[in-house]
């Protein structure tokens, strides 16, 4: 007798696969393998597919509710831009470059004798009205070589909107041990940038060659060494994903995954207590949100690239391609305003090399300060280009006096040349470019010159004390905001005495 068995019908979509073979499914893996269990897969395949069914959604409730929570796309925080110039080896600031007179103010003029000492031969002082030149607020000796490079690099409506003030202060000589940079003290006093806190173009402590007061140096934020466009390009590196999908879809799916993950955390307890669970739902939550951000932001690295911004190179740019491609200080000085003005980076230190130029004639010295001029003035323009404000500083370690002999050659333009370090005649100034109009001076210069051109050291704080130099150029950063009432509580300990002993030290009004 024959006993037919039978016939295997077909599976239904999604029945369960019995074999005879087989033992019966013990694991995870042999119950889905068999079909008694579904595979993650399947949810999440459903859950991407209902983000993506409108992929610009998601981008939408970013936008809404997390930018603001994770500080997302608010460039340089809110604040202004800031760019300083470390100028080593002791630069010449006062009198030949930025007019610095007694306490009367740039205009209560020095000795002949003392201008002799800074340079300034006796057929061009400055009581003269046609040696002083206040086209940017702040008065310039109308042959200076920093005014004349940044007269080249800016228009006269950029120079028409800026002013500042200048600083008599006395430093060490070709050093790089004064605390002079005071980019953590700005990141102190709120500014910060959507890629990097702060930038300098060396790799050092400070981002430059002078150090930073010790008491402002926080190692989370240490500057990122930025000096050459490749630099800028490489810091953002968005992976695979921007080559398989475009920038737009690649931004989707990562937002889309960022609502996933904010689902299933919202369903997770750690046990920890509520504080603690939501601070690591927003610490994951930013993670992804920011790495969205990174992509949708930065998906072409060209936006990082001076040498690919019009306003910066070109026909229309403040360099030419020739000039830009031969010099190293241009590039290094693109690259740090590119991310500086456009709130990347909240600060950054531009250090130029050679200031030390104190080698019996003058020729060497007008040719460095008109390329420190060129770089200055390219910042201000490029502020001025985007409609930004930006707040420039200048400094150097010590300074240099002549003896009175002439150079006259053609770069040395009948001065006198530069014989030796001299930190008596020392000073720092700062310019702001304030697109809406020119900053109202209260003062234009703190702290003053005795006669013979050396640095009263009791006018102000800053002017024997490097510390205090940096407090005050604090002090200003914060004026420009108006949050000067801020600063004591900000920079607890410092040396710039009472509100109303701070008032003395502040140059210009709000522009905030």
């Amino acid at each position: 007798m024959f006993i037919r068995k039978p016939l295997k019908r077909p599976l239904a979509n999604g029945e369960p696969l019995f074999h005879n073979d087989h033992g019966r499914p013990r694991t995870r893996r042999e119950f889905i393998a068999q079909g008694f269990r579904v595979g993650t897969a399947t949810v999440v395949g459903t859950s991407m597919l209902g983000l993506f069914a409108n992929p610009r959604m998601a981008a939408a409730e970013l936008s809404e509710q997390i930018k603001a929570e994770c500080g997302i796309g608010i460039a340089g925080a809110g604040k202004i831009p800031f760019i300083c110039f470390d100028l080593a080896g002791g630069a010449s600031i006062a009198g030949s470059n930025v007019l610095m007179g007694k306490s009367g103010g740039q205009m209560d003029f020095l000795s002949t004798a003392g201008y002799n000492k800074l340079g300034v031969p006796g057929d061009m002082l400055p009581n003269d009205p046609a040696f002083v030149n206040t086209e940017l607020g702040l008065a310039f000796h109308s042959d200076s070589g920093f005014l004349r490079g940044i007269q080249q690099s800016t228009s006269m409506m950029t120079r028409s909107q800026t002013n500042g003030a200048i600083i008599a202060a006395r430093s060490e000589n070709d050093t790089g041990n004064n605390p002079h940079n005071p980019m953590y003290g700005i990141y102190k006093a709120g500014a910060n940038g959507s890629l990097l806190s702060l930038i300098g173009s060396q790799s050092t402590e400070s981002g430059g060659n002078s150090m930073a007061p010790m008491n402002l140096i926080d190692p989370k934020v240490r500057p990122t060494k930025i000096d050459r466009p490749s630099d800028a390009i490489g810091l953002v590196d968005v992976g695979d994903l921007t080559s398989i999908l475009n920038q737009a879809d690649a931004v989707s799916v990562m937002e889309a995954v960022q609502r996933i993950s904010d689902a299933k955390m919202n369903r997770v307890s750690t046990g920890l207590g509520t504080d603690a669970e939501n601070d690591i739902r927003k610490l994951v939550r930013c993670g992804y949100a920011k790495s969205a951000d990174v992509v949708d932001t930065y998906g072409d690295p060209a936006i990082l690239d001076p040498a690919r911004d019009e306003h910066i190179v070109g026909a229309t740019g403040i360099f030419t391609e020739e000039e830009f491609r031969a010099n190293r200080e241009f590039q290094k000085t693109a690259s740090v305003m590119k991310l500086a003005v456009n709130g990347y980076a909240g600060a950054g230190t531009i250090t130029m090399g050679g200031y030390d130029y104190h080698t019996g004639e003058r020729a060497t010295g007008e040719r460095r300060d008109l390329l420190a001029g060129r770089c200055m003035g390219a910042c201000l323009e490029y502020a001025a280009r985007m409609n930004k404000p930006l707040m420039l500083y200048v400094f150097s370690d010590g300074s240099v006096s002549s003896n009175g002999t002439l150079d006259d050659s053609e770069d040395g333009r009948g001065k006198g040349v530069w014989t030796g370090d001299n930190q008596q005649t020392a000073a720092s100034f700062f310019l702001v470019y304030n697109p809406n109009g020119r900053p109202t001076p209260i003062r234009n210069q703190i702290g003053f010159m005795r006669g013979d051109a050396s640095v009263e050291t009791a006018s102000s704080p800053a002017a024997n004390n490097v510390n205090q130099l940096v407090q005050t150029v604090l002090l200003n950063y914060m004026a420009l905001h108006g949050e000067q009432a801020d600063f004591a509580s900000r920079f607890l300990g410092h040396g710039l005495g009472n509100t109303a002993s701070q008032d003395r030290l502040i140059a210009l009004e709000s522009i905030v």
